[in-house]
């Protein structure tokens, strides 16, 4: 096999991990700390993707300004559904229920918001200019758009572990998931944690949405693409399990850049396998959750 088919398939496959991880980390984060599965969460992925599109190819504004707030609004979004509507379903009888009825009603919801402003056309936006090249890597062309995407994803990354683990918010973070009564009790306000973690959660979505929109086109119906392949990642991570989203993305990732090389008829049926073999020999996932987010 050519070395360099193989090295190429492999910085494909890390791109669409980052992408990927950073939609899921939010719905993890969502799991972990609001004990809520969001699944509304692609759909703030796609509300990421029109606002880049909005701002940058619409009002003008450079790129990453706009990714910025692109990311912003989705966050601010995130923030008023749950002030709005979630909130008022916590600790009612049947949760859960409600739950997947309400956030799933969000992402018909937002799919139609979407068309009724931006219309069913496809979109795009071009990469900035400073970015439109390629890099050489050894034998390699490797686009330079892409290298910014995988260190955006691993500096969310680290970033959000130093946030969890080394600061009074992550501190919050950590009593609410493990007990909310509790957390309450020793003087964390609750209901503000948890609105600060659903827009911090659907700010990530709407980021990738916003670094994803010049590689893929923006169209409707894309957060119910996005909501699938993060939900198999947190399964194969583990529910609720910030680290466990990551080597899940990258598994994933790199499972469907390889089976595109392979088997590119099959490909989209690895990840669905991969899912499968986690849930028989490991349903917990990969990097079982053992408490706090």
């Amino acid at each position: 096999m050519d070395a360099n088919l193989v090295a190429a398939q492999l910085f494909s496959g890390l791109t669409s991990a980052m992408t990927l991880f950073l939609v899921a980390s939010g719905l993890s984060l969502i799991f972990g700390v609001v004990n809520v599965f969001n699944f509304a969460h692609g759909s703030f992925y796609l509300i990421g993707a029109y606002f880049a599109y909005q701002v940058v190819s619409v009002t003008g504004l450079p790129f990453w300004p706009g990714v910025l707030l692109a990311a912003a609004g989705a966050g601010i979004a995130g923030v008023v559904m749950e002030y709005v509507f979630l909130r008022r379903i916590y600790g009612r009888g049947g949760e859960a229920g409600f739950q997947i009825l309400l956030t799933y009603s969000f992402i018909l919801i937002i799919d139609d918001v979407v068309k009724m402003i931006w219309g069913t056309d496809y979109k795009s936006i071009e990469r900035p200019e400073s970015l439109s090249a390629s890099f050489t890597l050894g034998d390699i062309s490797v686009p330079r758009y892409d290298l910014v995407v995988i260190l955006v994803g691993i500096l969310v990354a680290v970033g959000m572990w130093w946030l969890i683990r080394k600061t009074r918010f992550g501190r919050n973070l950590r009593a609410i998931s493990a007990n909310r009564e509790m957390a309450s009790c020793l003087g964390v306000n609750v209901p503000l944690t948890l609105s600060l973690v659903f827009g911090l959660a659907t700010a990530l979505g709407g980021l990738s949405g916003a670094l994803s929109a010049p590689t893929r086109t923006v169209t409707p119906g894309a957060g119910i693409e996005v909501i699938i392949g993060s939900l198999i990642v947190v399964v194969i991570g583990g529910l609720g399990n910030f680290w466990g989203a990551f080597v899940g993305a990258l598994i994933i990732g790199e499972v469907t850049a390889f089976g595109i090389l392979f088997l590119p008829q099959w490909a989209i049926l690895f990840s669905y396998a991969v899912m499968a073999l986690v849930l028989v020999f490991r349903p917990e996932g990969l990097l079982a959750r053992r408490g706090g987010a």
